[in-house]
């Protein structure tokens, strides 16, 4: 074999982390320790739950600090943290709470903030108006500001699209996320990443069957092709990361681990193989 023909075969070498989500039955402390014991070495924090706000503009110094103590003592890195926007109130308070949770991002020194779009056609313009600063404003702290497809405005890829056109922001992209093409829009995901690939900075990797089909699967269990998904990405010169956002939810945090070091262990195969 050439030397040529040995590096082809060497896939992609994409970094591969996990989010919070398939633990949240459990305390975040826990499920740090199952994310690292799961073989990760990057984590988000994508899903707030009572007792972690996480960047929430609600949240105080004192939390602050001592979340990032505990994420370092973890042995973790955290690359994301999701924002939670408002869009029926005064444009200039959600502006006020977003750029809030971007400077919690900037204390806790995240890479990324994720937007999830909005529901109500009332309320886009307002959402592209937010968007706008935010971008503006996280660029100028080093953050990436990022938008997951999470149905409503963040559907399709037409839909997608014209977030990014209004948005009108070079520090707007995209993590793409399969599963959610099929669980809200029931379209092929990848047919759906051709116009949005110039746009892709990240992946959400899940599994769904159907459209409001569960995404609280095991990778291969549902309809994405995560080997053509993986191809379209690399055609497209996207370089990671991926994100582990689910997998099936066990009795116990040892069988969610479990499950989620198999999903990796599967991804790993894929990107092998690109």
């Amino acid at each position: 074999m050439s030397q040529r023909e040995s590096t082809q075969k060497v896939g992609v070498q994409w970094p591969i982390g996990c989010f919070n989500r398939p633990w949240t039955k459990w305390s975040f402390d826990q499920t740090l320790q199952e994310i690292k014991a799961a073989g990760y070495t990057t984590t988000g924090l994508l899903s707030r739950t009572n007792d972690e706000p996480f960047i929430g503009a609600e949240t105080n110094s004192d939390y602050l600090l001592n979340l990032k103590r505990r994420i370092a003592t973890s042995g973790l890195v955290a690359n994301l943290g999701a924002l939670h926007t408002s869009h029926n109130i005064p444009l200039e308070a959600s502006i006020r709470d977003v750029r809030k949770q971007i400077d919690n991002a900037h204390f806790l020194a995240l890479q990324y903030v994720m937007s999830f779009g909005a529901d109500n056609p009332e309320e886009f313009a307002h959402y592209f108006n937010v968007m706008n600063d935010a971008a503006a404003y996280a660029a100028e702290k080093n953050i990436q500001l990022v938008m997951k497809p999470h149905g409503g405005i963040s559907g399709t890829s037409d839909e997608i699209l014209r977030v990014i056109k209004e948005v009108n922001h070079p520090n707007f992209s995209i993590w793409y996320d399969a599963g959610n093409i099929i669980h809200y829009t029931g379209k092929d995901p990848v047919a759906e990443i051709a116009p949005l690939a110039a746009h892709i900075t990240g992946f959400c990797a899940k599994d769904c069957g159907e459209q409001k089909g569960d995404v609280m699967l095991q990778f291969g269990e549902g309809k994405v092709d995560f080997n053509a998904v993986f191809q379209r990405l690399k055609d497209g010169g996207f370089n990671g990361p991926v994100m582990v956002e689910c997998c099936k939810v066990g009795q116990t945090a040892a069988e969610t681990t479990a499950n989620a070091r198999a999903n990796r262990e599967f991804l790993e195969r894929a990107l092998a193989a690109l």
